[in-house]
């Protein structure tokens, strides 16, 4: 049976997506700056260039929510994030549904979704109720249980980095972190332009390090997104 432009299209995304992957063991993101978000503090959609070890641009992604959504919600806000390759053809989608932010309440937590191709899961990073920490688990498309990640009891980017360690399902071992990068003072002050670097065993399943990439945006969006409101993050736990 011949195959359709379409559904050739549709077969070559995941296929070039995970061979790059594959070769792969750092990304570094980079949030773009909008001027009229800093000048002003309306919300805009997100913008981020994601590159490799090398700092060459190996996808761009862009947020995909209504002006009343980022403006009613913050920080909390649930959001649709396309990942673009260099030839302008969307490769991961992430979906962010709507939940409950306080650490209060131990159901209904934050969540996200992974697909690789738009509208083929390929895993999830859920929220898991810890009364000091941030800890997530990462599943796989068949919602079994593959990674875990923990950040730190205090998540403030004061003059320093701020980890979050990927670990084995037991937490006995560390194979990896994102890290959220300090920028420089004013930066951190009047923007919510924030740098993550995600590291990752170079062996790591392609399709977990397209996950990871979601996790990192789950863990901006909830700690990292205010700027003019800097107490917003500390009051998510």
């Amino acid at each position: 049976m011949l195959l359709t432009q379409e559904q050739i299209y549709q077969l070559g995304i995941p296929l070039s997506t995970l061979q790059q992957h594959s070769k792969i063991d750092q990304i570094l993101i980079h949030q773009q700056i909008e001027i009229l978000e800093a000048l002003t503090s309306f919300e805009t959609n997100n913008k981020y260039e994601i590159k490799n070890s090398l700092g060459q641009r190996i996808y761009f992604a862009t947020e995909d929510t209504d002006c009343c959504t980022r403006n009613c919600l913050g920080a909390s806000r649930p959001f649709t994030l396309r990942i673009l390759d260099n030839m302008g053809r969307e490769v991961i989608t992430l979906e962010r549904p709507l939940r409950c932010v306080s650490c209060c309440c131990p159901c209904c937590l934050q969540e996200i979704e992974i697909q690789a191709p738009p509208g083929v899961p390929v895993g999830y990073v859920i929220q898991n109720w810890h009364p000091c920490l941030p800890k997530f688990t990462v599943q796989n498309e068949r919602r079994e249980d593959v990674l875990k990640i923990t950040g730190p009891c205090l998540v403030c980017s004061c003059c320093a980095d701020v980890d979050f360690e990927i670990k084995s399902l037991d937490e006995e071992n560390v194979v990896g972190k994102i890290s959220k990068q300090w920028t420089g003072l004013v930066r951190e002050a009047f923007t919510d332009a924030d740098n993550f670097g995600i590291q990752f065993p170079l062996d790591l399943d392609v399709k977990m390090k397209a996950v990871m990439l979601g996790a990192c945006f789950l863990i901006d969006f909830m700690f990292f997104e205010s700027s003019g409101n800097r107490e917003q993050r500390a009051g998510v736990w």
